[in-house]
């Protein structure tokens, strides 16, 4: 600074210094962010006079969203989608500031189609219903309608219902049936074979009982078990006669041993067969008619009625029913098209009950027990793992032809 009078002159220095810090800036605000995301965030210190002031801010979060990152402001937000007012806190010395960030959720797409069964052996200018299973990047279950297309040979299949007709011409044919949603595509192989393909799962050496029991096995009157019967680790078995056994007991034998060890393992297999979301069983079977697949629900099956199963033409057309817990009936199995008892399988998470006369078709692989109401026939096996199997009245069992 200068003063002068004439022409005599003085000086003196001035010292302009910042005031103190007075506000914090936080940005961007407000921000969004989706779950498990990032974003960075910025804090600009200010005095009184609206002039920058130099910062070093401790950072954090005081209203939920997210955590972020104390010495660098790298913010990530949570699994929990919402607006966060004022979370994301810069602090230095008594001075703060704030942001609010809306973390929004990622909307799931499409990730993999699944097609099932894969693979599948059929006879020449046979059927087989084909289903399309979509699961998000996180795994979870993806609803989509498909186009259906054969890329490699084997036969024919509808484009919008993933119904598959087999050639004439036999063998191999890899990759060949093909589901598509969107730029995502799943696939499975057809194996075209003059031979009966092997069975979807092996019974072993339950095959030849007509009931498998953990525990026991009771009857009360006139039933006839035209096959053999094994219990283990149990070894009752009551009501023979007047009920009468044509083939061999095992009772807590090496053979039946053996024998719920296989009945454990085909009893896994089933439960572990991938069900269509289309075949997710909602209502009462009764009155229906199915194609093969495999059908499914979390908890029990009911059929009141007649259900009917199609087998489309294929002797070897398989039927698979996967109860979460019980199995009821009131009614009876009709096998059209082809379709064989042997190749039917009940998967009872818990325990099945054939009501009175009902008219059974099937393999019942039960965890717990199995119980056939007065009249009550089943062609078929009535195998529980780890409980009993009880007949009532004028009960039959029969094995179904091989």
């Amino acid at each position: 600074m200068r003063a002068s009078v004439a022409g005599l002159a003085g000086y003196a220095t001035v010292i302009v210094t910042g005031g103190a810090l007075a506000s914090v800036t936080v940005t961007p605000t407000p921000v969004s962010v989706q779950t498990n995301g990032t974003q960075q965030f910025t804090a600009i210190g200010r005095d009184g006079s609206g002039n920058d002031f130099v910062i070093t801010p401790v950072w954090s979060v005081v209203a939920g969203g997210g955590s972020i990152n104390a010495s660098t402001g790298l913010f990530t937000a949570g699994a929990v989608a919402g607006t966060f007012t004022n979370t994301v806190k810069a602090t230095s010395g008594a001075v703060s500031g704030f942001a609010t960030v809306t973390v929004t959720a990622v909307a799931p797409s499409l990730a993999t189609i699944t097609v099932t069964p894969n693979p599948e052996t059929m006879l020449p200018n046979g059927t087989q219903q084909f289903a399309a299973i979509g699961r998000d990047g996180s795994n979870n279950l993806f609803p989509l309608s498909p186009v259906w297309s054969v890329v490699n040979g084997g036969g024919s299949i509808d484009p919008s219902t993933g119904l598959f007709t087999a050639g004439a011409l036999t063998g191999t044919f890899t990759n060949t049936v093909r589901a598509t949603s969107g730029l995502i595509s799943g696939t499975a192989t057809v194996i075209v074979s003059a031979a009966a393909p092997p069975p979807v799962v092996d019974l072993g050496t339950s095959a030849p009982n007509g009931i498998m029991a953990g525990t026991a096995v009771t009857c009360i009157n006139g039933g006839l078990i035209s096959a053999d019967v094994s219990v283990s680790p149990g070894n009752t078995v009551t009501g023979f006669g007047p009920c009468v056994i044509t083939g061999v007991q095992h009772l807590a034998d090496a053979v039946a041993a053996q024998a719920q060890i296989d009945l454990t393992n085909a009893f896994n297999t089933l439960a572990g067969l991938p069900c269509a979301p289309a075949n997710a069983i909602v209502a009462d079977l009764g009155g229906t008619t199915k194609p093969a697949g495999v059908y499914c629900t979390a908890s029990g099956i009911g059929v009141t009625g007649t259900l009917t199963l199609n087998g489309g033409g294929d002797p070897n057309a398989t039927f698979v029913f996967q109860a979460g817990t019980s199995l009821v009936t009131a009614g009876n199995i009709v096998l059209i098209g082809g379709a064989q008892a042997k190749n039917v399988y009940w998967q009872v998470g818990s325990s099945a009950t054939l009501g009175t006369g009902s008219q059974w078709q099937g393999n019942i692989l039960a965890l717990s027990s199995i119980t056939l109401v007065d009249t009550a026939t089943l062609l078929g096996r009535a195998l529980a793992r780890n409980g009993a199997v009880t007949l009532g009245t004028s009960n039959t069992i029969t094995l179904p032809p091989a």
